[in-house]
């Protein structure tokens, strides 16, 4: 895991390796500067029977001035350093993660969901961004300030030193069961804040869904039961992590009380010669910087505990492999629009007991005209999605242009299908700026005419800004019906040669629906057209018309022929048209 997340450091490899050679000189700057005010002390100050030098305190001040000189501009770079290579490192894990989702086949997206996977490129970075900072700064500073004070201890008087050996197993021991004990609280939290950024997204994309509903209460009710969840596993993760501060307390005045006590024994024995006032004074400063780095130490582990939950999250998006790939040299070309179905089933899971689609067998030529008619839940969305391999058959070939569809270059294939999918998606910006999706490079003129092919040339010139008019997020200032024709439009200004419209009409009314039809059938001849609809009056002038039923095709052929021969078809006709004189 740690291997993987490394290569996001890449061209800030440069500050990650400068962070520790900084901190270590500026540790061993706050390590001399004890020992040189020992020296003062004893050389420049004195006692009764040795007395001190104004010239020894000038030199020692001198040397503990331009060590604390020295030890700033080290830190203010080591922090400098170290905030870039976060930063950085955190940019180019979100940038990776996000290319990485980007190749995700539907079913990828479906195992991680939406919410779990915006959770990952937001908090999950942030807590393993603090976590590199961390290891670059205080991960090396702790322990060379831990070592190098141990060190200069020992130099001092080995046997008053010992009392660190004694007080530091306690301490780590404490660390240990707490983290032991604190990850999978933090394990467990991160996989709810997936469900309230779950639950976020929906209610504010449905909020007048909510709103016409009066389900105000309800959705703060359960915001505040996802949200309580939370706070319940932060308390109780945060209770053992309290323990932390407590123990380190305990451990620092102890050593506090038993270097006053040993030291002070110490000084009378030897006479303040083998053991001085300066000294004990060092040793007091020495403790302080031991017990201090144990304690950066400990924020550290903390740190890593959560995110380590964090960092396991992140890898499991990159060690998904997309079921959908690109095969080896893939057809880059896709010559016509024929689509043949051999013997094709499908299922959502591997171990689904039931298929959604069972053995579909069916051949359209390039240039027709396609209608599938069905219940909900007869599968119709789903077997368009095989075509441009949204999703991969378990059973059988799906042909586009007489090869089957997982020869082709993954873009190719897309590219020479445009579908306009049941739930419609317009994204923040002007209206040519959403059509060009469909061609990035596609003139103003060509814009136009696509729009006038859906029927969308008249309403786009009633705004006042026209075809520079801006689209809210989700197309949320524009009606259904205008944002099914703007998303017809900008799927032909692709120029496909294959066309499924998956229900994009059912906003749209009876006679726009036909002058839709009309101009398809007028301006793109050659490109198979592919439409699911609910009304029969969307279907049936279509060369060939498809009934669906529980995943299988019930019956198929033009309208007259199923008008007489298929009874499904039949009545779902007759209650329309029945419908419809009534309502007139």
């Amino acid at each position: 895991m740690l291997k993987r997340l490394s290569k996001c450091i890449r061209e800030y490899m440069k500050y990650t390796a400068a962070t520790p050679i900084l901190v270590t000189l500026e540790v061993i700057m706050e390590v001399l500067m004890p020992l040189i005010m020992a020296q003062m002390i004893d050389k420049g100050i004195g006692t009764d029977d040795k007395p001190g030098s104004m010239k020894m305190i000038f030199i020692y001040g001198g040397l503990l001035l331009l060590c604390a000189l020295l030890s700033m501009v080290f830190g203010g770079l080591a922090g400098k350093t170290a905030a870039t290579a976060s930063c950085g490192f955190a940019k180019n894990l979100r940038q990776d993660m996000f290319y990485r989702i980007q190749n995700f086949s539907f079913s990828n997206i479906d195992r991680f969901s939406t919410a779990g996977l915006v959770t990952r490129l937001t908090t999950d970075v942030t807590n393993v961004q603090m976590a590199f900072q961390m290891l670059t700064r205080m991960t090396f500073r702790a322990p060379v300030m831990l070592v190098t004070a141990l060190i200069a201890a020992f130099s001092l008087n080995v046997r008053l030193s010992l009392i660190y050996l004694c007080v530091t197993p306690v301490l780590f021991g404490g660390l240990l069961l707490i983290i032991k004990f604190a990850h999978p609280i933090f394990t467990r939290v991160f996989k709810t804040y997936d469900k309230l950024n779950g639950a976020v997204g929906e209610n504010l994309s449905g909020v007048r869904v909510v709103k016409s509903f009066n389900r105000e209460d309800y959705e703060t009710k359960k915001f505040k039961g996802i949200s309580g969840g939370i706070f319940s596993d932060f308390v109780k993760a945060e209770k053992l992590i309290a323990f932390n501060f407590p123990l380190m307390n305990i451990c620092m005045y102890t050593c506090v009380i038993l270097i006053s006590w040993f030291g002070a024994k110490f000084i009378v024995a030897s006479g303040n010669t083998d053991f001085t006032t300066g000294m004990l004074t060092s040793f007091f400063t020495y403790n302080m910087q031991i017990l201090f780095s144990l304690m950066m130490i400990s924020v550290v582990f903390v740190m890593m505990t959560i995110s380590r939950a964090s960092a396991e999250r992140i890898y499991e998006v990159f060690q998904e492999e997309s079921d959908i790939v690109n095969p080896d040299n893939p057809v880059t070309e896709v010559e016509n629009g024929d689509i043949s179905f051999e013997n094709v089933s499908f299922g959502y899971s591997r171990n689904a007991s039931k298929k959604c689609l069972d053995n579909i067998n069916v051949t359209i030529k390039s240039g027709e005209t396609v209608g599938i008619l069905g219940a909900t839940g007869s599968a119709k969305s789903t077997f368009v999605s095989l075509i441009p391999r949204l999703y991969d058959a378990g059973e059988g070939v799906v042909k586009v242009a007489g090869r089957d569809v997982r020869e082709y270059d993954i873009e190719a294939l897309r590219d020479s299908v445009a579908m306009v999918l049941q739930k419609n998606v317009l994204f923040s910006g002007t209206i040519k700026e959403n059509l060009r999706w469909g061609n990035a490079d596609a003139t103003d003129e060509e814009i136009k005419r696509v729009c006038r092919l859906a029927q969308a040339d008249g309403f786009i010139e009633a705004f006042p800004d026209k075809y520079d008019t801006y689209i809210e997020q989700g197309g949320t200032n524009v009606s259904g019906g205008q944002k099914q024709r703007l998303c017809i439009a900008r799927a032909l200004l692709k120029k496909p040669k294959i066309l499924i419209l998956d229900d994009s009409t059912s906003a749209v009314d009876t006679k726009t629906d036909a002058l839709i039809r009309q101009a398809f059938a007028e301006e793109i001849p050659d490109t198979t057209k592919i439409i699911i609809a609910q009304r029969v009056s969307s279907v049936m002038d279509a060369d060939k018309i498809i009934v669906m039923d529980d995943g299988k095709i019930a019956s198929m052929g033009t309208h007259e022929e199923l008008l007489e021969n298929e009874p499904i078809y039949r009545e779902v006709y007759e209650s329309q048209v029945k419908g419809g004189e009534e309502n007139e």
